[in-house]
């Protein structure tokens, strides 16, 4: 029997209180970005992780930039195969996806022939081609960079806004130019060992145990520990709140040079913000509180999390499911398996995941963040933020005098209430709407967004126990942990968690990297093997299950849990407001 979500309640013309766009508003490729309409329920729509919080008027850009042009133009383009990008549409502030699939076998196999000497040429040459899209999106980066926003006048920032727009769009058409050949390559090598009955949830072993930007970035804050332990601040840190510590670091004479260090280090790794593609998020170069945050928490470990023994044991890991993987194999089997694991660990995604955040998704809204508040203060706003309450097109004629700042005051205000009380609803938004599918089978999404079968066999099951005390997942990282559930919605109050804690939530990005060498265990409602919390909990050794569909609802912050990565299993033990 069909599975159906009614998405009625979300259907709405409207973006946010007083803006209906135009058709024109903003270029897509095949589907634009909009509201839900009734016809969408024939299709099968998830949640997405990556904005926990939801977007702003000006963060919801990344929707038209990202997934409207992005995804479907690199799609299109290639051509992928056997989908044209992904269509998005929000409820309320938060963002839902949806694959655009190609029914005509025939067209798949003609997408197929086109893309193929394109794709071997690509991979032969993935380290170069990186290399150039990475220079060219530092370029950029740096050219707005040294932009001074504080001395500009209104049509300078206007130009600056400008420009920053055309960098981001631009950063997200390498991004998925550059995503889907390393995807459709992995997934090719994917296909040959599930008919080579291989056991294909291993492949990701395969990949695992290569440097990374984000892994070096983590390095640096063990580092700036360890120098906050030598010069006495472990006291400091300890009594301090963490949204309190950049002030009293910097009263303190004897943390002097410790603040120098952290100056240096955020200088190189500071232009990062708590969560992916967001205009609303402050850099750590604004707002250093998450990064002092996670070095106090580090401070509370009895041990160092030791980077070159989970490291080492990563390899040793791969080495050993390569080494299984081939064992059963034919002399003729083990030549195509070997070339095939030469070519995915060369143009290796899970690798590039991680490298291309840090370049990409975690600093790429920041140029467009800095015009928009300077743009507000500069017209008179109540506060810099208010500058991301605006779409674009009422930023720009605000930014090009074709309109006052004062028709848009009172709408703000409404926007900033409708943000919250839609924010505050995340915990409540359906994992997926519109027709739920037996079985998906756009690898990309099971791989990535972990859409597997636990993940719907959960969603389908939702309400029918009401204390369930046992779920199943995707075992990503294996290993078995006990210890007190921490339930997180987004990752602003990551720097809280303590060593041991076991983190649960939606699925994590790059910026919940940190935490992985403190928590004892992860648990995500979405993720498959090439997410970012099953590729960074291999790496780090920490047991990690995904795809589990309802873990954010069934378990609560502070109950006591077992994860087991070696089954995908994960156990309530103890209730934190019950006794088990």
């Amino acid at each position: 029997m069909t599975t159906v979500i009614p998405l009625d309640e979300y259907i709405s013309e409207e973006w946010y209180p007083g803006f209906t766009p135009a058709f024109d508003h903003a270029p897509f490729y095949v589907e634009p970005f909009q509201t839900f309409t009734k016809e969408d329920e024939k299709r099968f729509w998830f949640l997405d992780f990556h904005w926990p919080r939801g977007l702003t008027p000006l963060a919801l850009i990344w929707n038209e930039d990202g997934y409207a042009w992005g995804t479907q133009s690199a799609a299109e383009n290639l051509p992928l195969p056997p989908g044209r990008g992904l269509s998005v549409r929000i409820a309320g502030v938060h963002t839902y996806a949806s694959p655009i699939d190609i029914e005509s076998g025939f067209e798949i196999g003609e997408r197929a022939g086109r893309m193929g000497p394109y794709l071997g040429n690509f991979i032969a040459n993935f380290d170069e081609i990186w290399a150039d899209r990475r220079d060219e999106v530092e370029r950029s980066w740096q050219h707005l960079l040294s932009m001074d926003p504080s001395s500009m006048s209104l049509p300078e920032l206007s130009a600056m806004l400008k420009e920053a727009r055309v960098f981001h769009k631009r950063a997200f058409e390498i991004h998925f130019e550059v995503m889907y050949p390393l995807l459709v390559n992995y997934l090719g090598f994917f296909g040959w060992c599930a008919e080579a009955g291989i056991d294909t949830s291993q492949i990701g072993k395969f990949l695992q145990g290569y440097d990374t930007k984000i892994m070096e970035t983590d390095r640096e804050l063990w580092n700036l520990t360890r120098a906050a332990k030598a010069d006495g601040l472990a006291n400091l840190f300890a009594k301090t709140r963490a949204e309190e510590l950049n002030a009293a670091l910097s009263a303190d004479p004897a943390a002097a040079s410790f603040v120098q260090k952290f100056k240096d280090f955020l200088k190189v790794y500071g232009y990062r913000t708590e969560g992916a593609c967001d205009v609303a998020l402050p850099s750590w170069i604004e707002d250093p509180t998450p990064a002092l945050g996670m070095i106090k928490s580090f401070l509370e470990k009895d041990e160092e999390h030791d980077f070159e023994a989970a490291r080492a044991a990563a390899i040793a890991e791969r080495e050993e499911a390569i080494a299984a993987a081939r064992a059963g194999l034919s002399a003729e089997e083990q030549v195509a398996f070997d070339a095939g694991v030469a070519s995915c660990q060369s143009a290796n995604f899970p690798w590039w995941q991680d490298d291309h955040n840090y370049y990409i998704d975690l600093r790429v809204s920041l140029p467009l963040r800095w015009a928009a508040m300077a743009i507000a203060e500069r017209v008179g706003a109540d506060n810099p933020e208010d500058g991301i309450y605006l779409f674009w097109p009422e930023i720009i004629a605000v930014a090009d005098g074709e309109k006052s700042y004062e028709e848009f005051r009172d709408l703000v205000a409404q926007r900033r209430v409708y943000f919250n009380e839609s924010r505050a609803m995340r915990s409540k938004m359906p994992k997926v709407l519109g027709t739920i599918p037996e079985a998906v089978a756009d690898p990309v999404l099971i791989e990535i967004f972990g859409l597997n079968e636990h993940f719907l066999n959960a969603i389908k099951a939702a309400g029918s126990d009401s204390d369930v005390r046992t779920l199943t997942g995707l075992p990503a990282s294996k290993g078995k942990a006990r210890g007190i559930a921490r339930v997180f919605n987004d990752a602003d109050e990551l720097h809280r968690l303590t060593p041991g804690d076991i983190l649960v939530c939606e699925s994590t990005s790059p910026n919940w990297t940190p935490a992985f060498a403190k928590i004892a265990a992860c648990v995500c409602d979405g993720g498959g093997m090439l997410s970012h919390a099953a590729i960074v909990g291999r790496e780090y050794g920490v047991p990690t299950v995904t795809a589990v569909g309802l873990a954010t609802v069934v378990i609560s912050d502070g109950d006591e849990i077992e994860v087991d990565g070696d089954t995908g299993t994960v156990t309530v033990y103890k209730r934190a407001n019950a006794e088990a």
